[in-house]
């Protein structure tokens, strides 16, 4: 039995520097250019943005569908039979434990801020103007950019990545290595350092979008607490904060994880059912709620292939939905990895459709319940968030605060949502650094972590270009375009690790049944 410090010592030879050191170079480059010239990065977002987002930007919406699609035939043809470990084996995690790690492990943070707001961006929208009742469109179009097509990217890579990792045991846990049933041999070449190369750069990438967009928001609730100045180091500071969370957080693996998971669960709960309750728009927000989830599922194909060909509706689908794609596609590095990991014991049907059930129905019922708490006011002429949203020279973190501030005892619920707000944030990068760290060796066992050291390496990387965006003259567009240049080559590998799956997975059940006919 090797030694502690031998272990050690094969772990440092094990590190993988191509998955290391060029991402931290990529990272300092890119931080000197946003702090040093901030609008001439500005200026290249928009002309790359102008190719993949306009140009190209049907791939993005073909992949979003064909995920939805390839996820309910996954789910209910033989490739949803297969357990997630050895056959039989029981789930490690309870549902409630499982499905709060599902939801906490990605975009949870960004899910509480655009439930409060998003409605607003669409209230006075040509396309959406368009398609009939705005009181009932607005709320429609964050259920569909929120729902069904990014969870479907989520659950059906989770089934990859369980697969690869539980049935397969295999001992590289990397992007690449979900590619090998049909890159063979090429995954150890050159096409696997790229496509980890990739994977790490997309990772990034996700990890300040998010950061990016609702840290502001985090910011605002504190300075309306303690009446302090919002300013950019208020910004870094929470940042450092949330840094210093989850980094405790991961050091403690899984168990730290899931607690924490199991913490954000209860302080959304309060939050939604606060605002539900005592915020006067109960009949409205629900009979609100269920008529946008028909407006979704009746025009659901519609929604998913519409790209405004003659631009005539000021390039909404260019604007929001290729960006929400491109957005959840550059965390399907990190989250269905994560997903997968904690996924042992489970069918691929429970693990795709218990993502579903999980996370689409806790994403839906924010949007429901917060989204139209304002959107109610609005309409029964209690307090109008749109023209707030115009007064405040359409600044969207204030015109949050305006809205909660409708509520009873608002500073109560200030407090709470800046706890839900920091546990979000750190669960969501408990689970990215966790898989990160792992990335960082050239093979691993299916039991085997990271050193603490590698995870606390990862947690101070994935910390500083959030924290190099702030300076830069960003708006929503520069945000937006960091994730659909990232998610661009990430999606035709998105596509290569499905084909890889149902290719080694009908293997897998011809082995199992060459097996049973052998002992028969």
């Amino acid at each position: 039995m090797k030694s502690k410090t031998a272990k050690q010592g094969d772990k440092k030879r094990r590190i993988d520097p191509f998955t290391t050191i060029i991402p931290l170079a990529c990272i300092l480059i890119l931080c000197a250019y946003f702090i040093i010239a901030p609008e001439n990065s500005t200026n290249a977002l928009e002309v790359i943005r102008s190719f993949l987002g306009d140009k190209m930007g049907s791939y993005y919406l073909v992949i979003g569908l064909g995920f939805f699609l390839v996820s309910i035939w996954l789910s209910y043809s033989k490739i949803g039979s297969i357990t997630i470990g050895k056959p039989g084996e029981k789930p490690k995690y309870g549902f409630f434990s499982w499905g709060a790690m599902v939801f906490t492990c990605g975009l949870a943070s960004d899910i509480l801020f655009y439930s409060f707001c998003e409605w607003i961006y669409y209230y006075e929208e040509t396309r959406v103007l368009g398609l009939g009742d705005i009181n009932e469109w607005a709320p429609t179009y964050p259920l569909y950019h929120w729902s069904l097509i990014p969870w479907s990217f989520y659950a059906v890579l989770a089934a990859c990545f369980g697969f690869m990792l539980h049935v397969r045991g295999c001992h590289k846990q990397k992007y690449s290595e979900a590619c090998r049933p049909i890159l063979g041999k090429h995954t150890d070449g050159p096409w696997g350092k790229v496509i980890d190369l990739l994977a790490v750069i997309a990772l990034i990438a996700g990890t300040a979008t998010t950061f990016s967009i609702a840290t502001p928001l985090l910011s605002m609730v504190l300075t309306s607490l303690f009446g302090i100045e919002s300013t950019k180091f208020v910004s870094i500071a929470i940042l450092l904060i949330v840094c210093g969370i989850y980094t405790c957080s991961v050091l403690n693996g899984l168990k730290g994880v899931n607690m924490l998971s199991k913490i954000c669960m209860i302080l959304f709960g309060f939050i939604l059912s606060y605002v539900f309750l005592f915020g006067g728009e109960t009949r409205f927000s629900f009979e609100t709620g269920l008529t946008s989830i028909g407006n979704m599922v009746q025009n659901f194909i519609s929604l998913s292939t519409w790209t405004d060909a003659t631009r005539s509706e000021a390039g909404f689908a260019q604007n929001w939905t290729i960006f929400y794609w491109a957005y959840w596609m550059v965390w399907c590095v990190a989250a269905p990895f994560f997903m997968g990991m904690i996924s042992r014991g489970r069918t691929v049907k429970q693990v795709i459709m218990g993502s579903y059930v999980f996370g689409t129905a806790s994403t839906l019922i924010s949007f429901i319940v917060l989204g139209n708490f304002g959107l109610g006011m609005k309409v029964h002429g209690k307090f109008d968030a749109v023209a707030q949203y115009h007064t405040n020279g359409d600044d969207l973190y204030q015109t949050i605060i305006d809205i909660i501030n409708q509520l009873p005892l608002p500073a109560i619920f200030l407090v709470v949502l800046a706890l839900a707000m920091f546990a979000f944030y750190a669960t969501s990068f408990d689970s990215i650094t966790m898989v990160a760290s792992n990335y960082s060796y050239k093979d691993m066992e299916n039991d085997e972590t990271a050193s603490k050291k590698m995870k606390l390496f990862w947690a101070i990387l994935l910390i500083m270009l959030p924290i190099a965006l702030i300076f830069s003259e960003g708006t929503m567009a520069n945000l937006q375009t960091v994730s659909i240049i990232a998610a661009f080559p990430i999606g035709i590998v998105m596509i290569l690790i499905v084909a890889s799956f149902i290719k080694d997975s009908k293997k897998y059940m011809d082995e199992e049944e060459n097996g049973m006919k052998k002992i028969k």
